[in-house]
């Protein structure tokens, strides 16, 4: 329980159900004299124990801040110092929630581990276990959810991907939950008031390191004010005044340059992606699948092969213009989650 709608509707739907549920809320790092982490404020924590009030259930709090900061916040600075754009909330998931929580919960006597994600789990005819896409679209965070496992998918809930957003906030109201019309959650819960940047500043100073902006054929045509600053694809917030708009298609780490070109050299069609893992039996041959290169990424049609060193190629009918080093590339079939892996880095085709 975090406090929020979601998995406080997700409790009370399983104490309808007649589950015995128990509430847990972790307390996670954030930074030394600054803003509470916001999964876990003094005002979560009693809007929490409010809703396990009202349910009748038990409430406690665990302390996870030192793993998490080890696990998620180290992993997170790393990856921007290296030059690439990680995914936090994906570690977080993978390492936090459904590892060392779920095995906690377990070691208490728990069956399950149930948490508000807009995905669903499904025991298919053959015994195996599969992740499928949330009801709500808008809401779905089955991308988030690529790293689970046959063990760890028998042992999850996840109730409120069977609902549309609104039903959930009507479902809190009817049953009079006091978080019925509290805000989502917006950007990285550790933050605190600033953004990644001014965080990055301050824990790895290293990478506000000043450089030259190139385009394509080596002439520079500004400066920008470190690499961690900068994504691929992006248009805005370069500086730099051109006859045609300019995008981040490049980032050479070594040298600290920042690659800028045109929207026609942007594109890229193909993708190799490392540290992949399936929720199922891993294709032996090339598939057909839809991938998700971000998290609010429209699904892209594409040709999934594995590669003898365990990475895959995903090759795309169109090219895509913000393959993104670092962040996470999940494939689909239909509604069903087969897996993903972090992209390691686009190809021209």
């Amino acid at each position: 329980m975090s406090g929020g709608v979601d998995s406080s509707v997700a409790a009370a739907l399983l104490v309808e159900q007649g589950y015995d549920v128990v509430g847990l809320m972790l307390r996670l790092w954030a930074e030394p004299g600054g803003k509470a982490n916001r999964c876990c404020t003094p005002d979560a924590i009693a809007d929490a124990r409010r809703v396990a009030d009202a349910l009748n259930i038990p409430f406690y709090v665990r302390d996870y801040k030192d793993t998490f900061k080890s696990t998620v916040v180290d992993f997170f600075v790393d990856g921007y110092a290296s030059g690439v754009t990680p995914n936090p909330c994906i570690v977080c998931n993978r390492d936090i929630r459904f590892d060392r929580l779920l095995n906690e919960a377990l070691s208490l006597g728990g069956d399950f581990l149930a948490t508000g994600h807009y995905a669903r789990v499904h025991h298919a005819e053959d015994g195996s276990y599969q992740l499928l896409k949330g009801i709500d679209p808008a809401k779905d965070q089955s991308y988030m959810l690529y790293t689970m496992t046959q063990e760890r998918l028998a042992r999850v809930l996840l109730p409120v991907g069977e609902y549309h957003k609104d039903k959930i906030r009507q479902i809190a109201k009817d049953k009079n939950l006091p978080v019925f019309d509290r805000p989502d959650s917006q950007d990285l819960c550790f933050l605190g008031a600033g953004d990644y940047r001014t965080f990055l500043a301050r824990h790895a100073p290293e990478v506000v390191q000043s450089g030259p902006i190139l385009n394509s054929a080596g002439e520079q045509l500004g400066e920008h004010h470190g690499l961690a600053f900068y994504t691929i694809g992006q248009r805005k917030g370069l500086g730099l005044s051109a006859p045609e708009p300019l995008f981040v298609i490049g980032k050479d780490v070594p040298a600290n340059r920042l690659i800028v070109g045109s929207r026609a050299e942007l594109g890229q069609a193909a993708l190799i992606a490392a540290n992949v893992s399936f929720i199922g039996r891993p294709p032996a041959t090339e598939i057909r699948v839809e991938a998700k290169i971000r998290y609010k990424a429209r699904p892209a049609a594409a040709t999934l092969s594995p590669l003898p060193d365990g990475r895959l190629r995903l090759e795309f009918d169109e090219p895509l213009r913000d393959i993104t080093p670092g962040q996470a590339v999940v494939f689909y079939q239909a509604d069903q989650t087969l897996g993903g892996g972090t992209i390691e880095r686009s190809l021209a085709g």
